[in-house]
């Protein structure tokens, strides 16, 4: 089985997850620091490779009303580019409040605010994956509507 790639797209950073074997389990794996869309998009592909992809799920931010933004459309663009190259399945996956949800597990610990930066989209990335991996055992859950 291949596994699931999870990803919080930023401005600045790319929180990384992978799945385990079974797809039961999102594992944080990475903060990739975004250069050009060209080299995040190599960057996601040698993910892919290394880890044996099939599914990658990017997390999409949405206004709490539901509408889309400037992030999402800058999410929205790299999706296109990643599906450009890479011949895997692309979930776009509603991702509100996960920023908010990981900074609050992290204040939980006795990091440091320094720390907390450097692993936050991690985590994001981490509860992006491990819902979208829920929804497969759990479907309707939380794909975002496209239609």
């Amino acid at each position: 089985m291949k596994r699931a790639l999870g990803l919080d797209h930023g401005e600045k950073r790319i929180g990384v997850s992978v799945s385990d074997e079974l797809g039961l389990l999102a594992h944080p794996v990475d903060t990739y620091h975004r250069r050009s869309r060209a080299d995040d998009v190599e960057y996601v592909k040698s993910l892919v490779h290394t880890y044996d992809i099939g599914t990658i799920a990017i997390g999409l931010p949405k206004h709490m009303n539901g509408d889309l933004g400037t992030s999402a459309k800058r999410v929205t663009r790299f999706i296109d580019a990643l599906a450009a190259k890479l011949d895997v399945t692309i979930v776009a996956w509603d991702e509100r409040l996960t920023t908010v949800m990981a900074t609050r597990i992290l204040q939980e610990t006795t990091r440091s605010r320094k720390k907390r930066t450097k692993v936050v989209d991690q985590v994001a990335s981490v509860l992006i994956l491990q819902s979208y991996l829920d929804s497969i055992r759990e479907p309707n859950r939380n794909e975002v509507d496209d239609g």
